[in-house]
């Protein structure tokens, strides 16, 4: 069964190998056995249940408390080929009514839920009177009540288990188990310890750091608009906070968005649909957004504060380079941040040992921002990896910046504290040792002070990050309360009485994450496009990574772009040619003769390709029932595709010089219209031309109108 995975990996995944610890799990589930698979966030988890539920009789059950999870793994497998819905609180009545019979009648081969529709007792019945092959749990760390997102509504999927006869295996998923949570979720579920497979938790693509004793503003600003064409998360802790960097970023030009509970339903939805389908390239959000996002092309993270725990950090870290290219997750620390998470601990409803639990873990993240060794090393060892190396990449494993004795500096700033008796927060101090001429300072009589206007020479600005390296280094300390006061500690005493030196090392530097590549924007605006008339995200069509594979290796046939990973048979069948061209005609501008040393031995035969004529290409077959006088909704029924694809073949075969009447697809009322917005918009790229028509002129209208006037 496992050189049957394997097929079904590079048919429908368009990969030839597995990622680590994937066979291993597959195979486990094949053989029968219950499984728990802890595996890094992007890892590849989904792939462990659904390639056993294409070869499982019957159908798969996908329990996930994400909803946009499901959507979005659902579009990505119904493009794939792969007959599959989900059930929820999004869809009607009548809507769900459809999809529980479409299940009863064998229609699909996996069926995402919430754990919710686990309450209803119809809904256990008619898991009864089908073929349940599979069970598969993801999130399984909400199961333990030590995981750091508890749903007391996972505990009822012990219950559903032993409802169903016969019992389906068992596949138990997460990414952020520690060990004592590992053996809850086992215990709860009732599965041996022998049959958890640990993959490891390193993600060996993203780049960790911490920017400490920095203005984050600044570097927030520079490092978004220097990527400003890669898409990232920004999270914050506050809604306040993500409404603040919003605005911030939006008044700078930024294509930006904004995430948290206290906006609209339809308005959180509306932004997160643009930030999949990139319309805009940057999130500002709290913890609310991100949780079952799919989207692979995150390049960067960006913590604007600091998380609660680490189990919740990783997580969100790990939403950048899901597809396996280069990325940052980048921390910005501040002490007096850590007020924040312990308001939101104190303020809950937790039992003090569970409050201790959760102070116990913020501790250890406080520890992370503090150390000087791997970032990456660190994490793994948080969640019990015992020979964790060095990632040789992280900000501590390549820092080769110069240290500057600061310890003069310092004095000044501790001996200003110390005169003003540790009584004021950062501001007011910055506002004495520049010499400001604020009545506070005068009412006070601190202009009199012999550390007044000692640091005049630099601006408010300088001397507040200053004050707050010291305090990221724990020469200062920030007591509780809404209006911090800076106190000195003992490793502060020690500087000011000369007993030790305080050495600074140079700012962080912004860099861009990406080299320019013409070759790959133009694959990503053509992908775009694709997407734009499909109606699903760019990247489920085909990922970064394999766009920038496609951009170095320059295939120019379809056996060559077999070898590309990410491109299976069914992508070949739907994308290859649009791609193809593309290429061809990016090598013919720049007179690119050399190819690419493709392996002729490794190529995939194909069901479409030029040499193999196995059987009648995909997009043909579409062509031939539109010349018996089917239309676009009519065949994709006749086909059970969606009418998307069936545009997309419509195209294809016009591409390759097929007759076909365009008239029929654009309505009279909308053709001057159409004309004039290609006019104005001087250009052949779908997106800017839609931006000038109104919402009825659909996508594929404009398709056709520039496929009939090429």
């Amino acid at each position: 069964m496992l050189s049957k995975a394997k097929d079904i990996l590079q048919s429908y995944y368009g990969y030839t190998e597995f990622r680590k610890g994937q066979e291993t799990i597959i195979d486990q589930v094949l053989h029968g056995k219950d499984t728990v698979a802890i595996m890094p966030t992007g890892g590849g988890k989904s792939i462990c249940y659904q390639i056993p539920a294409l070869i499982f009789p019957g159908v798969s059950i996908v329990i996930s408390p994400l909803i946009s999870l499901m959507k979005d793994q659902v579009d990505a497998l119904t493009n794939a080929g792969i007959p599959a819905t989900f059930i929820n609180s999004s869809i009607t009545g009548s809507e769900m009514d459809e999809r529980l019979q479409g299940m009863e009648a064998g229609k699909y081969k996996l069926v995402y839920i919430a754990p919710e529709r686990l309450e209803a007792p119809a809904f256990i019945e008619l898991l009864n009177r089908v073929n349940v092959s599979l069970l598969a749990i993801d999130e399984a760390h909400c199961i333990s009540q030590w995981g750091h997102d508890f749903r007391p509504s996972y505990l009822l999927i012990k219950k559903l288990i032993q409802q169903i006869y016969p019992k389906p295996i068992i596949l138990a998923l997460t990414a952020t188990a520690t060990p004592n949570v590992k053996e809850d979720i086992c215990d709860l579920l009732n599965i041996p310890l022998s049959n958890v497979i640990l993959t490891g938790f390193g993600r060996e693509n993203l780049a960790f750091q911490v920017i400490k004793g920095q203005d984050r503003d600044l570097f927030l600003k520079e490092y978004i608009q220097k990527n400003e064409d890669q898409a990232g998360i920004v999270y914050a802790a506050t809604r306040k906070e993500v409404e603040r960097l919003y605005h911030q970023l939006n008044n700078l030009g930024i294509r930006v968005g904004k995430y948290h509970a206290g906006m609209s339903e339809t308005e959180r939805n509306r932004n997160q649909e643009e930030f999949i389908y990139d319309d805009i390239t940057v999130m500002v959000a709290t913890s609310a957004f991100g949780m079952g996002i799919n989207k692979s092309n995150v390049r960067y993270v960006i913590h604007y504060h600091i998380p609660k725990n680490m189990e919740s950090y990783y997580q969100e870290a790990g939403r950048a380079g899901r597809d396996g290219s280069e990325s940052e997750c980048i921390l910005l620390f501040a002490p007096q941040d850590v007020h924040i998470q312990k308001f939101f601990i104190d303020q809950s409803d937790m039992n003090i040992e569970r409050k201790e639990y959760e102070y116990s873990k913020l501790r250890k993240m406080i520890s992370y921002c503090h150390t000087e060794t791997c970032f990456q090393q660190y994490i793994l060892q948080y969640f019990g990896e015992v020979n964790a190396c060095n990632c040789g990449k992280c900000g501590n494993c390549t820092d080769d910046r110069k240290q500057v004795d600061v310890t003069e500096d310092a004095q000044m700033v501790l001996s200003c504290i110390k005169r003003m008796n540790e009584r004021f927060g950062k501001t007011f101090i910055t506002k004495v040792l520049t010499g400001s001429n604020d009545k506070k300072i005068n009412s006070f009589g601190f202009h009199q002070l012999s550390t007044y206007g000692i640091m005049r020479e630099k601006t408010q600005k300088d001397v507040n990050e200053f004050i707050d390296y010291l305090t990221a280094e724990g020469y200062l300390r920030p007591t509780d309360g809404a209006y911090p006061v800076l106190m000195i500690t003992n490793k502060g005493i020690n500087v000011l009485i000369g007993g030790e030196k305080v050495f600074k090392k140079e700012k962080i530097q912004v860099k861009r994450l990406a080299q320019d590549n013409p070759l790959f924007e133009d694959l990503r605006q053509l992908r775009r496009e694709i997407a734009s008339i499909e109606k699903i995200p760019p990247y489920i069509i085909f990922s970064d990574q394999t766009l920038q594979e496609m951009s170095i290796r320059m295939p120019t046939t379809d056996n060559e772009l077999l070898q590309i990973k990410g491109v299976g048979e069914r992508k070949l069948e739907q994308y290859g040619s649009a791609f193809l061209t593309v290429i061809l005609a990016y090598r013919e501008q720049n007179g690119i003769k050399d190819s690419f040393k493709f392996n002729a031995e490794s190529s995939r035969p194909s069901s479409v390709s030029e040499e193999g004529k196995q059987k009648e290409k995909s997009h043909h077959a579409t062509y031939a029932l539109l010349q018996e006088g089917l239309n676009i909704e009519e065949i994709a029924e006749r086909r059970g595709m969606s009418t998307r694809t069936i545009e997309s073949h419509l195209v294809k075969c016009s591409d390759e010089g097929f007759a076909i009447d365009w008239d029929q697809f654009i309505p009279s009322e909308f053709v001057s219209i159409i004309a004039e917005a290609v006019a104005k918009a001087d250009t052949d790229r779908l997106t800017p031309i839609k931006e000038l028509l109104p919402d009825e002129v659909s996508f594929f209208m404009i398709r056709a109108f520039l496929q009939k006037n090429q």
